[in-house]
């Protein structure tokens, strides 16, 4: 087969389908630069996304393009590689093939290699959603970026500046590595950024406030180093709600333990829920959907078949579910 005009339906070579171009997906991609395979990669974007860096784009310490980039460029010198901008809808672990829309054809794999993601959970409350915005693609980070600025803007403009604390009150929902790092970079913003850059409002007025139902944050980290960065957040200024569920999230805020917490800035960064190729596969998963892979990350019988990243719930040599991120995927 000439390797610069590849088909999708090729024999001729081991046919690789990798599905999403995440940290998970490309690692794997550059793995096979140098092998004797035909690779095709779907993802449903065209960039490649750095997402542990999305809430530097949120907080305004980086451009949307300093994380994103377009995947076929990142993969342009790997002539066994093309790239297809389409989603994949299912798989067939009998037939070796998976579905992507909008062919209309099932497309034949040889090996399979998933690493699809998560996406948000509200744990059943999806009507929160409009409310409590979440922070895992581009489109999210470049949105709240704008939300927490016009924020700012509108507490400068008011007859009496802090006299409605609600609109730079952020409550931020999940004190994970995502909740973490924004609240911490929201705290800098505040003290350094745009510290001088109001003259009717004192940026410093603003509060941030993390919750979790879990009692430290960083709860699938060592005790150590949760405590290390509880304890530093504290000291940048962030309120802590640990142990306490949300229940409810709607215009005016949020109320916690029968607390009221106004603020016109809830930020999701609370549970994940993995993308449904465990149901393709119909294979076992965790409560979160991911799929329980074997040691070398493939699914029990099926040796072609790997699943990587978050969409894998992979285990430390002491038994314990690894962090969902980046270095993990990778």
């Amino acid at each position: 087969m000439d390797q610069n005009n590849p088909s999708l339906n090729q024999k001729t070579l081991p046919q690789v389908v990798i599905v999403g171009g995440g940290c998970g997906g490309i690692a794997a991609a550059k793995a096979l630069k140098d092998a004797p395979v035909q690779v095709i990669l779907f993802d449903k974007v065209n960039h490649y996304l750095f997402q542990a860096l999305l809430y530097q784009v949120a907080t305004s310490l980086l451009d949307a393009g300093d994380i994103a980039f377009p995947i076929r460029e990142v993969l342009r010198k790997q002539k066994n590689l093309m790239v297809g901008l389409a989603e994949v809808t299912g798989a067939d672990k009998e037939k070796r093939c998976v579905y992507v829309n909008p062919l209309n054809r099932p497309i034949p794999y040889d090996y399979l290699i998933l690493s699809t993601g998560v996406e948000g959970s509200y744990f059943g409350h999806d009507e929160w959603t409009q409310f409590a915005p979440g922070l895992k693609t581009l489109t999210d980070g470049i949105f709240l970026r704008s939300k927490i600025l016009r924020a700012f803007e509108k507490s400068e403009l008011l007859e009496n500046p802090g006299s409605q604390p609600e609109t730079v009150t952020f409550v931020i929902v999940g004190a994970g590595p995502t909740g973490c790092e924004m609240a911490g970079a929201l705290a800098d913003m505040i003290r350094l950024t745009i510290k001088s850059d109001f003259r009717r409002f004192d940026p410093k007025t603003a509060k941030i406030i993390l919750i979790d139902s879990a009692s430290r944050v960083l709860p699938t980290f060592s005790p150590q180093l949760s405590e290390k960065v509880r304890a530093q957040l504290e000291k940048m200024g962030v309120e802590m709600r640990l142990g306490h569920v949300v229940e409810q999230v709607d215009a005016k805020g949020v109320v916690v333990a029968g607390e009221r917490i106004n603020s016109q800035n809830v930020i999701w960064a609370a549970g994940m829920k993995a993308s449904p190729a465990g149901k393709w596969l119909g294979v076992e998963t965790d409560r979160a959907g991911r799929v329980k892979v074997k040691p070398d990350l493939t699914i029990a019988g099926y040796p072609e078949i790997f699943v990587v990243g978050d969409t894998a719930l992979t285990m430390s040599e002491e038994g314990k579910p690894l962090p969902g991120v980046a270095q993990v995927a990778m």
